[in-house]
Order: structure tokens, then C-alpha cells, then sequence
């Protein structure tokens, strides 16, 4: 088991001083401090951009993967052991846009992992394109004129989608960000947790004060996460009330089969841990002839 301390390193944190994903990060420890984890039997892995240096902030087994490839890595690492607490790091762009294709059929299968999405709305390691959670009318170095396309919305996405445990969280909230990862990680079956994380440097219209004058508590509002059809009316809540309310909190949770309590060859014993001593190939390929 892991402190916070512990789960720290001596590599300075390069982000931009203000930036969201200093509350990401430090809900992210908290979390893995207060389950006890241990170090070595977990694995962040991340894509590219600014969420993409996660692994290098956190004292664990880390991966920094290809732009958007976060979740097959995390997969791979998680079939060939599943003993592993395996959670991936993107951004919105970079899961939301480029890897929008590994999200939407992960979730159908039903991976045990977590999957944290630092949404800043923006592309901020290139220095602020828009991104594919960007408000319309929102003005970025490659929309001069205003955001024309709806915004991707990865709640009620998750939920249609196939997601067992679908939450959203704020950065400027770190305890409650951080009792959300924690539901993530200890869910059985892949849990989205989309984090509102403002980018101090390149979004001037999602602040910290814009989020702060606008989210609300889902489980303060009484919801139910086990209402699939009131969660998906949540997910649809910020956009039908022009951004005017954004719910924060546990969408939607449901209790199904993993991919990998499905697999016979690894639903008792990790891959990593089968006995391959006495495995014959040689006759692997004669049922095919």
C-alpha cells in the first residue's frame, strides 16, 4: 500500500501553472492512497498531449502510449494480467477525436479498467485548436469565427455505448473528483470518469469560474444512478439548458459480466501466470488445414 507521498516522484510537474490537470492528478493519488493499492500491481497508461504525462507524475508502473491508444494498451496490459489495476489517461481530443474508435468499442466489451478523460475542450499541447467537446460559437486558432459543429458528448455516448459506471467530475472539486475515481477504479467492468478540466492558458471560456457558476451535484439532486433512461436525460441536461446547468457526479452504474471473466483461457489465472512448461504447438495449426 502506497501513501500519497509515496505515489509521488522527484520529477518536477511541467503543466502550466493553474492547469486542471493539477486537480486530476491529485484526486488520482488520494484515490490510490485511500484503496491501499499497491504500487507495483498498478499501471497508468496514457496517450499524447498535456494528460498524456500522467504516468511520469505518479510513483507507479506507467505507459505513455501513442496519440488517441491509450485504451488498447491499457486492454493488452489488462488481458495479459488481469491481477493488475489498470487505468488510461487521455484527453478529450485525444480520446474523444483520433481515439474515439477504441472508446466506442471498449466500452461494448466491457474491459475491468478506468478510463479518466481530462476535458479541457481544447487541443492544449498544440496551443489551443478546438476540440472535439468545444461549445459551439467557442473561438480557438482554428475556428476564428465560432465552433459550428455540435459538441461530442461522452456521457450520454458511454451510456448508449455500453459503459458500466459512467461519471463526470470537475477539477476544481478535487474530494469529490477523487471519491468518483475511486468508484471507477473499485467498479467491476469499464468506468468512464470525464473530468471538466479547465486549460488556464488556451480556453478563456471554460474557467474555473464558468464551471464553478454552473455545475451541481447529481447525488445532491437525488438522482439515480441505476435509472439508465434518467441518466442518459442528465447526459443531455447541460446542452438543453444552453450550458446553463452541468450535472457532475455518478450518471449511470450497472453490475455485468467483464470481457475477461468471459475468455475460459484467463477467467481463474492471470495469462502471466499460466504454466507454459508443458505446452505443445506443434499440432496448433492442424485443424486449420
Amino acid at each position: 500500500m502506497a501513501t500519497v507521498e509515496e505515489l509521488g516522484v522527484k520529477q518536477r510537474v511541467q503543466w502550466c501553472p493553474g492547469c486542471g490537470n493539477m486537480g486530476v492528478l491529485a484526486a488520482l493519488k488520494g484515490a490510490l492512497a485511500e484503496l491501499g493499492l499497491n504500487r507495483h500491481e498498478t499501471v497508468i497508461v496514457s496517450g499524447i498531449g498535456c494528460s498524456g504525462k500522467m504516468p511520469h507524475y505518479l510513483g507507479t508502473y506507467g505507459f505513455e502510449s501513442l496519440h488517441g491508444r491509450s485504451l488498447p494498451v491499457a486492454s493488452a496490459i489488462k488481458l495479459a494480467n488481469t491481477g493488475l489495476t489498470v487505468i488510461a489517461e487521455g484527453g478529450d481530443g485525444d480520446g474523444y477525436g483520433i481515439g474515439v474508435q477504441h472508446f466506442v468499442h471498449i466500452m461494448r466489451r466491457n474491459y475491468d479498467l478506468t478510463y479518466i478523460v481530462h476535458d479541457n475542450q481544447v487541443y492544449g499541447l498544440t496551443t489551443g485548436q478546438a476540440a472535439p467537446t468545444a461549445l459551439l460559437g467557442m473561438k480557438t486558432k482554428t475556428t476564428p469565427w465560432g465552433v459550428v459543429e455540435t459538441p461530442f458528448n461522452p456521457i450520454s455516448t458511454a451510456i448508449n455505448g455500453g459503459a458500466t459506471y459512467v461519471a463526470r467530475g470537475f477539477a476544481g472539486d478535487i474530494p469529490h473528483l477523487k471519491e468518483l475515481i475511486k468508484g471507477a477504479i473499485t467498479h467491476k467492468g469499464f468506468a468512464l470518469v470525464d473530468v471538466l478540466q479547465p486549460c488556464v492558458t488556451f480556453n478563456y471560456l471554460n474557467t474555473y469560474q464558468w464551471f464553478q457558476e454552473r455545475v451541481y451535484k447529481l447525488e445532491a439532486a437525488g438522482h439515480d444512478p441505476k435509472d439508465r433512461a434518467a441518466a442518459m436525460e442528465k447526459a443531455m441536461e447541460d446542452s438543453k439548458s444552453d450550458y446553463k446547468k452541468v450535472p457532475i457526479g455518478l450518471f449511470y452504474k450497472e453490475e455485468r459480466p467483464t470481457y475477461e471473466e468471459t475468455l475460459p483461457q484467463i477467467k481463474d489465472t492471470p495469462l502471466v501466470k499460466h504454466d507454459i512448461s508443458n505446452v505443445d504447438i506443434s499440432t496448433a495449426y492442424e485443424d486449420l488445414e
